[in-house]
């Protein structure tokens, strides 16, 4: 492996972005778009493969020496969210110019890419930097764009789900920062290994654990945890069908990683759970996600709203894995991250499909759809038996590591709350499949266009995709172990 491709994994996205802006032409930002993101899936995956056979990365920016300088630290944890985040920035950007065609004006369309990849850029530099002022960076890189991107949308509403959107991430924001703070107050450092090491040597104190509220409750509210989600139904459905497939699948999960990478790599499971009892706030958050956001999404009439309350169920079901700290349930947690970010991300593709079909994704307007849009529509069979978790998809495995973490701590309450969750979605994906297979299309409804390949191949691809990872688990669950196992130190 070449030794500068951690540094690249950033500079090659973010020096992309200003290119879209100079390039204007639709077709040529994409073209840049297009491969600095396969570059970066590329890239990643090298990483990922160095990093399993080797052990973890340490690259030090300027060549200034750790903790003095800034490194980007990779290891088995970050190393599959570079590869989930780069995946799916490239396999979604695939069919963006038929979708935008309908839902952002042509000269705006370089702006959507420029948006795209700095907001690529901010994701992938908070999960491959080993410095806590850099996360807050990066993370305001990946934020700002984002509410761009939401703001695109072809109605005005998506001007204040972005607006709401602004409001909650900048709150957030500022609790992550003032939480680093208070952490470089105790420990003197911003250094993430070097904190820990600090940290352990200090114990916990009240500016420690004024520290940790700050952090969890700042990157809760960019998880989207219940009940601070309040801005994420709007921003997944008013925003463009492509920049909600991209952005569900990757920003949660990143928000996910920064939550973890503080509480299990800098402060350690025995200060967080032991001392501080951390584990008496999630859990019963995570189980309120799994079912009161399930409840919601059945009675939606919009499938984006519905699949919007979806992902803050299934947020619940990745804190759970966090919540148990123990190498099942956290390896069921990190496996859920890659798992739902294949299905949900497919999902909202198959979506855009139907929003270019029949112009309007309300469960009204895709009666008879099964018959008319067919790979459409078992696409989106295919992706909510992966939200319900059945045998031989994705779905299955994450929620069968959370029933045996849940099992092991003897907590059999949450394991069987956690199986009685996913009938909630049985209920919320029938509804789709009722009216798409079982109810007629109306008389006067338009004939929908054909589905546009652009769009079907990728859905089909990261839809097929969950049901590989769901039968063959060692690529996915296997390093989602080892990065279990690495972030609790060997188990609790």
């Amino acid at each position: 492996m070449h030794p500068d491709l951690p540094a690249l994994q950033i500079v090659v996205p973010l020096l992309s972005a200003p290119v879209c802006v100079l390039l204007r032409r639709p077709r040529l930002a994409w073209a840049v778009a297009m491969a600095a993101t396969w570059f970066a899936f590329g890239n990643s995956i090298v990483i990922l493969r160095h990093v399993l056979a080797t052990g973890p990365i340490s690259y030090a920016l300027g060549g200034f020496p750790v903790p003095y300088g800034i490194e980007l630290s990779i290891d088995s944890l970050n190393a599959l969210v570079l590869v989930i985040v780069t995946g799916i920035s490239a396999i979604v950007l695939i069919g963006s110019p038929r979708s935008l065609e309908r839902e952002v004006p042509t000269e705006r369309h370089y702006l959507v890419y420029t948006a795209y990849l700095l907001c690529m850029t901010g994701l992938l530099g908070m999960t491959i930097t080993g410095d806590a002022f850099n996360i807050f960076v990066f993370l305001e890189i990946s934020s700002l764009s984002s509410y761009s991107l939401i703001s695109m949308g072809r109605t005005r509403r998506a001007v204040t789900s972005a607006f709401q959107y602004l409001v909650m991430g900048t709150i957030g924001g500022t609790f992550i920062l003032l939480g680093i703070g208070l952490l470089y107050m105790v420990t003197g450092t911003l250094n993430l290994a070097d904190m820990s090491q600090r940290l352990a040597m200090t114990g916990a104190n009240r500016t420690v654990l004024v520290s940790l509220a700050f952090i969890v409750a700042g990157t809760s509210i960019k998880l989207a945890v219940f009940p601070l989600h309040i801005w994420l139904p709007n921003a997944y459905t008013f925003a463009p069908a492509i920049v909600t497939a991209f952005l569900a699948a990757t920003a949660t999960k990143v928000a996910f990683y920064i939550l973890a990478r503080f509480v299990y790599g800098v402060y350690g499971v025995q200060l967080a759970f032991g001392e501080l009892r951390l584990d008496a706030v999630l859990l019963p958050l995570a189980l309120l996600a799994m079912f009161v956001a399930s409840t919601v999404a059945i009675f939606q009439r919009d499938v984006k709203r519905m699949l919007a309350y979806s992902s803050v169920a299934q947020v619940g079901y990745m804190l759970l894995g966090m919540s148990l700290a123990n190498v099942d349930g956290l390896t069921g947690g990190i496996v859920h991250l890659f798992n739902h970010a294949l299905i949900k991300s497919g999902l909202f593709l198959v979506m855009a499909v139907v929003l270019l079909s029949v112009g309007s994704t309300r469960l009204d307007d895709m009666r008879g759809l099964g018959r008319k849009l067919p790979l459409t529509m078992a696409a989106f069979v295919l992706g909510g038996l992966g939200l319900i978790g059945v045998p031989g998809t994705a779905g299955f495995v994450s929620k069968w590591y959370l029933i045996l973490g849940a099992l092991e701590d003897g907590l059999w309450p949450v394991a069987v709350l956690t199986l009685l969750s996913s009938l909630l979605a049985v209920v919320y994906v029938w509804r789709v499949i009722e009216v798409a297979y079982f109810q007629e299309r109306p008389a006067d409804a338009p004939e929908p266009e054909p589905a546009p390949a652009s769009l079907l191949v990728p859905a089909w691809a990261l839809l097929g995709a969950s049901v590989w990872f769901g039968v063959f688990t060692s690529y996915s669950a296997g390093v989602a172990r080892e990065a279990a196992e690495m972030l609790l130190g060997g188990g609790r």
